[in-house]
Parts: structure tokens; C-alpha cells; sequence
């Protein structure tokens, strides 16, 4: 994975791993509001759209999941766990300034990403 250049600032005059961390602050809408806001950094449009993606997806996961008697809370309580792993591990690579690409989803990100860009 490649890292970013340190102290490199974003469109939005933030340092590029502190705008990549603040996408998974509050998992999709953060990962929304950077997709919108930032223009010129990929790193950070990375980490908002694999943010995007992860997060709306453990939601609509854990929503339909809930909607079964126990076995789904009990389902619904492990989706929890998990978005919480993901949440530290995504804010800690991306402070750190790797562009790190969670399974699946990472890859996901950068083709919508690339749709994006054309």
C-alpha cells in the first residue's frame, strides 16, 4: 500500500492522514461529507468512499437484522463489533497515512472512484 506525503494539505487545508482519519468519524456521513467537499486529494476520497461503503453497509445490515426476534439482535450485536474494529482500524491507517484497503470493500472503493473521475 502506499502512504501518503507528510504534512501534504488537502483542498480543504487539512493534513491529508487528519482529513483520511475524520472520513470514519462518523462512519458514512463523514465518508459522504468528504466525498463532496474534498476535490483534490484521491488519499482522502479513498478512505471517504471505503468509509461510505463500509459503514452504510454494516447499517442496512444491522437494521434488517434487528427486525428478527433474538437471533437477529444477537446478529445485530456482532455487526456492532465488527463496524467497531473497522471504525479504529480505518481512523488508525488512515492518520497513519496508509492508503489501506479494508477486503472486498477496498477494492469497491477505488472502482467507484475511478467511475467517479471520468
Amino acid at each position: 500500500m502506499e502512504n501518503v506525503e507528510e504534512g501534504k494539505k488537502t483542498s480543504l487545508g487539512l493534513d491529508e492522514n487528519v482529513e483520511g482519519a475524520l472520513a470514519y468519524l462518523l462512519g458514512f456521513i463523514t465518508g459522504i461529507a468528504f466525498l463532496l467537499l474534498e476535490k483534490e486529494s484521491d488519499f482522502v476520497r479513498f478512505h471517504a468512499m471505503q468509509s461510505t461503503i463500509v459503514f452504510l453497509g454494516l447499517f442496512i445490515i444491522d437494521v434488517i437484522l434487528r427486525l428478527i426476534p433474538f437471533l437477529g439482535w444477537l446478529l445485530g450485536i456482532l455487526i456492532s463489533l465488527i463496524g467497531l474494529i473497522v471504525w479504529i482500524v480505518g481512523m488508525i491507517k488512515a492518520y497513519q497515512g496508509e492508503l489501506y484497503k479494508f477486503p472486498i470493500v477496498g477494492d469497491i472503493a477505488e472502482g467507484q472512484l475511478e467511475k467517479m473521475s471520468i
